[in-house]
């Protein structure tokens, strides 16, 4: 699939979602992203890191793309531009003479550095001691016929990660950022320049990933015009606001070449003298994550000429960036749209599940109180077909009515709730639970269920009766208990009025029913 012929929709949607956590982290556009994702298995690790860490030429890609694309034309450079000369515009030169920014490899910030053991160190400090001295010997030849170094330097192979013989300590990336900021504090005091606390790759991609400038000054405490170049340049009033100037969208990165990160940076900068700045910034007309060096200075540079640099390459590299920057917003203000319907559709769903956990709810609240009541009705049914059947038998064990002959029976008059008043007599050696029985059975016994039913009435099964009652003496009060015992004749005399008070379960206050007993 080429990059004319991409349809994103085609993806399936695993593709879709790498695309998009690729575009993420990288801001690479669709139409390179794509791509690089084939060639990767569509896995979003490795495309990362061959994205970071560059990737060598695809001979299968080249030769399909050469097959199916015309050979491009190479661009007429006029011929007063090609004399070599570094202040040549951007737009006028072809992707092959661009200089791109080169990434080192740093060491590990958790690698421990190597120290022999003691008694190897004892047996070749006399070797060390040689060594250094004829090190230090080979530098002065070097300072005092400066073409030696360029000239072994330009041997393949030497620009390579250098042994530090300083007795500095290595550090990872971010360590070794900061100590360079302490020892700059240390060294001229305060100042204002943001120097980025991380290794020079991170800067790298902090710049890419925000589409500023990174400015890169390299230092050398052993050259001479280090400190004034410092104090009166890159310290002065006109520099410091020119570099916090938010319009230009400088990020500054330093360090010391006697560290091995800014010493390998010094060699793919190609520095042969310090100080050292250069410019580097994203070229869009290379590829989507190509950053070009666009300018660079070496040796002792007048404030105003260190602007003027700066400023004139950074006019030169803003119209591509622009470019880019739009770009990049409508990708953005499209991801921002895309989170907001997402977000929204995912609002009307928690809104929707919301509800519909509202009407279970309801719905289970409601089948549980219809469950509840049909239990309260079915167990007051069933509490008064039990009552209704212990009447019954109950009723068949009430005594009747003693004779008026009878001289021990007990004549008592009894006022119901609904305002009937009974008039009977109780044998005098009957219990008080007798009073009770009959007062509760006495619709089954006006009825003459007592006559009529049949003997064989047996007490409902699992049922404990208990009566809804009391009787109560009115004047004197006095309350007839059951549990106090004792018969008709003993607790209440030859006659008597009672009442009988209802029970309550709350507060013990009831609807009293007025019992006379004459």
């Amino acid at each position: 699939m080429s990059s004319e012929d991409l349809d994103i929709s085609q993806l399936s949607s695993s593709q879709q979602d790498a695309l998009q956590t690729y575009i993420a982290v990288t801001g690479q556009e669709e139409s390179a992203a794509v791509p690089l994702l084939q060639r990767s298995e569509w896995n979003v690790q490795i495309a990362i890191t061959k994205f970071f860490d560059g990737e060598g030429p695809d001979p299968v890609s080249e030769a399909q793309a050469a097959m199916n694309s015309p050979p491009a034309r190479s661009p007429r450079i006029p011929q007063n531009l090609m004399n070599g000369d570094d202040d040549i515009p951007l737009r006028f030169l072809s992707r092959r003479t661009v200089e791109l920014a080169p990434r080192i490899t740093t060491q590990p910030a958790e690698q421990p550095a190597y120290r022999p053991p003691l008694l190897l160190a004892i047996l070749f400090t006399p070797f060390n001691l040689l060594y250094r001295l004829l090190a230090n010997s080979f530098h002065l030849f070097g300072t005092l016929f400066p073409f030696l170094p360029r000239l072994l330097g330009s041997t393949p192979g030497v620009q390579g990660i250098r042994r530090d013989t300083s007795g500095r300590r290595p550090l990872g990336p971010k360590d070794t950022a900061s100590r360079f900021i302490r020892e700059f504090e240390e060294e001229y005091g305060s100042h204002d320049i943001p120097f980025l606390e991380n290794g020079y790759n991170m800067a790298l991609e902090k710049a890419h990933q925000e589409l500023k400038f990174l400015l890169v000054i390299l230092l050398s405490p052993e050259h001479d015009d280090t400190s004034n170049w410092v104090r009166e340049t890159l310290l002065s009033n006109e520099v410091v606001e020119f570099i916090n100037d938010p319009s230009n969208q400088l990020l500054v990165w330093a360090g010391n070449v006697r560290d091995s990160e800014a010493y390998q940076v010094s060699g793919g900068l190609r520095c042969t003298k310090f100080p050292f700045f250069g410019l580097i910034v994203h070229n869009p007309n290379v590829s989507s994550s190509a950053m070009s060096i666009v300018n660079r200075a070496s040796g002792p540079t007048t404030p105003s000429e260190f602007i003027e640099k700066i400023r004139s390459a950074v006019a030169q590299s803003q119209g591509p960036l622009e470019r880019v920057r739009a770009t990049r917003a409508e990708q953005q203000a499209s991801r921002t749209i895309r989170q907001e319907q997402d977000s929204a559709y995912e609002r009307s769903l928690a809104q929707d599940r919301e509800r519909a956990r509202q009407r279970r709810e309801a719905e289970a609240a409601r089948q549980r109180a219809e469950k509840e009541e049909q239990e309260r009705q079915e167990a007051a049914d069933k509490l008064a077909r039990n009552l209704e059947q212990w009447k019954r038998w109950r009723a068949q064990s009430i005594p009747d009515e003693p004779p008026a002959t009878d001289k021990q029976a007990v004549r008592l008059s009894i006022r119901l709730a609904s305002g009937d008043r009974i008039v009977r007599r109780f044998s005098g050696s009957a219990a008080i639970e007798e009073l009770y029985a009959f007062v509760e059975c006495y619709d089954i016994i006006s009825a003459g269920g007592k006559d009529s039913e049949a003997e064989d009435v047996q007490p409902p099964k699992e049922f404990e009766h208990k009566y809804g009652f009391r009787l109560v003496s009115p004047m004197p009060r006095v309350v007839y208990e059951i549990d106090a015992g004792g018969s008709v004749g003993e607790k209440i005399g030859r006659g008597g009025n009672l009442l009988v008070e209802a029970i309550e379960d709350d507060d013990d206050e009831s609807d009293s029913e007025d019992v006379q007993i004459s």
